[in-house]
């Protein structure tokens, strides 16, 4: 637990915009207040949902992608907090825990060459250190009995959940992946392309679906690799939205027959949401409420284990939209 940095309640007066008659998210979500035995704390803690940040973007980094994801888990807080607590937002059901501290890994990474490959295999290194500490704190709030709604980083991290849900379960989990991309690249060092594929090959991940597959960024060696595999099915995008061959909403069934049978994760990534800042923003994806229409009808089901929202990206200009997104997916996942 060396990297978790617990949510204070002096982070949270600092993030609260009080108004005279209105009552804040913030102000009802539940907190720690040490950071030992976590997982006792966690047990006996009357919430369902338990927040927890992943503020890096190494595992994008060491699959040259575009750096930036760690800046979304603050960008959501900001926004998260002073939305209103009502009847709907049920804020009295969530611990905000807090963020699991990588700096130090991200100071290491930001010296390093990757066009260089010993500087790449050691950004691939570096994301294999973080695997062991996401799915460690996973494993330990699935344990307590709770769902824990982790705000990203990069796609790499979907292996620590993966394997830490899995660890506390004591079997493979299954996953929905609301995706652009499949994450399904070969193991050729752990970045934010392969954490599927590391998953599945280590025995943590047994049914997979990736809705949304872009025709434009999947490889025909990858499209073949996929087929190869009963447990792995998906759908593309253009399929959906462009030439109208598959109805959006007999495809959520179809993908919930395929991962529901047993306990299965969330996994959305804003890189297949249209226009939102992202390590790989497109101008042609799903809209924001057919994502939030997603995540409600997966989320209601008695056997969803967990959320991940990743990739986002922010800036100084779009950090308010992106947190504004991922509060909504935040809440949508808590109404459901």
């Amino acid at each position: 637990m060396d990297k978790l940095v617990l949510f204070k309640n002096s982070t949270r007066n600092k993030l609260l915009n009080k108004r005279l008659g209105e009552s804040k998210f913030g102000q009802h979500v539940k907190i720690l207040t040490s950071i030992s035995n976590i997982y006792e704390q966690l047990k006996n803690l009357d919430v369902m949902y338990v927040i927890i940040g992943l503020p890096e973007d190494i595992g994008v980094l060491a699959n040259y992608g575009n750096t930036g994801t760690s800046k979304a888990w603050e960008a959501t807080l900001k926004v998260l907090l002073n939305i209103q607590s009502n009847q709907y937002t049920k804020a009295d059901n969530v611990l905000i825990l807090g963020h699991l501290d990588f700096s130090s890994e991200i100071l290491e990474a930001s010296e390093l060459d990757i066009s260089k490959k010993k500087d790449l295999l050691k950004a691939r290194q570096i994301v294999s250190k973080i695997d062991r500490y996401v799915s460690y704190i996973i494993s330990q709030i699935i344990l307590a009995g709770k769902k824990p709604i982790i705000i990203g980083g990069g796609h790499n991290n979907a292996y620590g959940n993966i394997k830490g849900a899995s660890l506390a379960l004591n079997e493979p989990i299954n996953v929905i992946n609301f995706d652009a991309h499949s994450d399904f690249r070969p193991e050729e060092g752990r970045h934010s392309g392969n954490g599927f594929s590391y998953a599945y090959a280590e025995g943590f991940l047994k049914n997979y679906f990736i809705f949304g597959l872009h025709e434009n960024y999947t490889s025909d060696k990858l499209f073949k690799t996929l087929k190869k595999f009963k447990s792995i099915k998906y759908n593309t995008f253009e399929s959906l939205e462009v030439r109208g061959e598959l109805k959006f909403k007999e495809e959520l069934k179809s993908a919930l027959n395929h991962i529901s049978k047993t306990s299965f994760g969330i996994e959305i990534d804003c890189d297949a949401i249209e226009n939102i800042p992202s390590s790989a923003m497109t101008p042609s994806g799903f809209s924001v409420n057919k994502t939030r229409q997603f995540l409600n009808f997966f989320g209601k089901h008695d056997h969803a284990r967990y959320l991940h929202i990743c990739e986002a990206s922010p800036n100084k200009k779009t950090s308010e939209t992106v947190g504004k997104l991922i509060s909504y997916l935040i809440i949508d996942f808590i109404k459901a």
